[in-house]
């Protein structure tokens, strides 16, 4: 049995004088308290837990669950081959002897229902606040609805049950729920949504109510009132200011006041702008825009509709086109005028 190398190592290093011919190769072995790991991980590599599914091991057995007939039964065209699709026994397929009758409409929407009676109920439980603004948010957190995937259309059932005003913003409303609401003091805004803004109003990433359109209209009234009251306090304060004879201290007031206002208005428009990570979209195909801009289905934009106008965008007012008529009118009648021949 040969030597081991380790031990005739240690014994020539017994000696200093050996020690300048061991080869460089051996060095390491020289202090046996260095240990060296070569490890590995190729071996252990995985993905993560339940991204990947284990591959169905078929005829190994009946505990499997897949043995003997794998699955696929006894005889028959499907156990030992496969079977095109569509394929009927070989008989004329149904669809070609019938023909194919209705259609599937693309433009559909997955309408959430949405009773009155139910609206109530979860008010007097307690899980709905109608003292402030129901959006499609408190209904989903309070589970008054399931899954909303378009939107959410109010419906008037059990409309005699509803005895308590509420202010709700929601997809879609009927006539009869609207009349209901209103008629015990409430109100309805029908408000447009896209399934994934619904996603982000429900997560928390986006302002339920207010959009470009709306906001822009609800900013400007807001500050309109705050420039109001600040001009009312401006000129109070401005009066007692002349009244005590302290007329130096007018410019400087009147400064501040100002930069109060725009400071206050800055924090008033702050939190609805900035408050929230994504933007409420508004609606871009005509069909949506003229839903949302009917007075009568109570739409976020009916506002746009001047007087005399109506919510469709195909269809002009009369009165629109006279200028234009009346202009080409004038300018065949000057050339008339300046004809030669």
């Amino acid at each position: 049995m040969p030597p081991r190398l380790l031990l005739s190592i240690r014994s020539a290093l017994r000696s200093p004088a050996t020690f300048a011919f061991l080869p460089p190769f051996l060095l390491p072995c020289l202090n046996p308290s260095t240990t060296h790991r070569h490890a590995s991980i190729l071996s252990s590599l995985s993905d993560n837990p339940l991204a990947y599914h284990k591959k169905i091991r078929r005829g190994r057995g009946p505990s499997s669950g897949k043995g003997k007939t794998s699955g696929r039964g006894h005889k028959g065209q499907k156990q030992h081959g496969k079977v095109p699709r569509g394929f009927q026994g070989g008989q004329t397929p149904l669809e070609i002897v019938h023909g194919t009758r209705g259609f599937v409409n693309v433009f559909s929407v997955d309408m959430q229902p949405l009773n009155l009676s139910r609206i109530q109920s979860w008010i007097d439980q307690g899980r709905i606040d109608p003292s402030r603004p129901i959006t499609i948010k408190e209904l989903s957190d309070s589970n008054c609805v399931g899954k909303i995937k378009d939107g959410v259309k109010l419906l008037a059932d059990g409309a005699q049950e509803l005895r308590t005003p509420i202010n709700i913003i929601i997809s879609r409303a009927s006539k009869s729920a609207i009349a209901a609401v209103e008629k015990i003091g409430g109100s309805v805004m029908t408000r447009f949504y896209t399934p994934f803004a619904i996603q982000r109003i429900l997560r928390g990433t986006t302002d339920p109510i207010n959009s470009l359109r709306s906001e822009r209209i609800m900013m400007e009234e807001q500050e309109e009132d705050e420039n109001d009251r600040n001009e009312d306090d401006d000129n109070e304060n401005v009066d007692a200011l002349r009244d005590s004879g302290s007329q130096a201290l007018v410019g400087d007031a009147t400064a501040t006041s100002e930069a109060g206002t725009i400071a206050s208005a800055v924090a008033a428009v702050q939190p609805r702008r900035f408050g929230f990570r994504h933007r409420l979209p508004d609606p871009t195909s005509r069909k949506d825009i003229e839903y949302y801009r009917d007075p009568i289905h109570r739409g976020y934009l009916s506002h746009l509709v001047t007087e005399g106008q109506t919510p469709s965008l195909f269809f002009k007012i009369p009165s629109a086109g006279k200028g234009v008529v009346g202009k080409r009118a004038a300018a065949k009648k000057a050339l008339e005028e300046n004809r030669i021949w």
